[in-house]
């Protein structure tokens, strides 16, 4: 797709004067959310076909990556920070827990809500698939720079911050 649209993409409430560009204006490769959203169904298509060779789908992968650097979450952490459905995450972390992965334990002081932990298990299958997940974030960002790369961080923080709903 070629470039379209040479104005401000970026109107602002405050600048009632002028007019909101079009989609067909700006164009899909100046639209970020379309963007994004082509980037991560990438990632994702990547990644779900090098995790069969482990035996381990995208929302388990996502439950251990985060249980790996968390000592706990309930389920409903878990799933906001696995970017998971609830109910999606809970058949998750049944599977998990078959597989000795994950531990559900209820908390003493209110026995309604579980916290959820990795094993010894569990952290082994994913630093077995971490290398592959890293390989492939290094190939998505082939040619960009540390530096490059640490200020689309912080963009994606702000943009992050600008949309969410849950204050994790």
């Amino acid at each position: 797709m070629e470039e379209r649209f040479s104005g401000t993409v970026l109107r602002r409430k405050r600048d009632e004067t002028a007019k909101r560009p079009t989609m067909g204006e700006i164009g899909l490769n100046h639209f970020a959310p379309y963007l994004m959203n082509r980037l991560m169904a990438r990632w994702n298509a990547n990644l779900s076909e090098e995790l069969r060779e482990y035996d381990m789908t995208t929302a388990k992968m996502r439950a251990l990556a985060v249980l790996s650097v968390s000592s706990s979450l309930t389920i409903n952490e878990l799933s906001v920070f696995a970017v998971t459905e609830q109910s999606t995450m809970s058949r998750t972390l049944d599977s998990l827990e078959r597989q000795g992965f994950i531990r559900r334990q209820p908390r003493a002081e209110d026995m309604r809500i579980r916290d959820v932990s990795i094993t010894e298990e569990g952290r082994a299958a994913f630093e077995r698939v971490w290398p592959t997940m890293y390989d492939l974030f290094l190939q998505m960002f082939d040619g960009v720079e540390e530096a490059e790369y640490r200020g689309f961080i912080s963009t994606l923080h702000k943009v992050l911050h600008n949309i969410r709903k849950h204050e994790i």
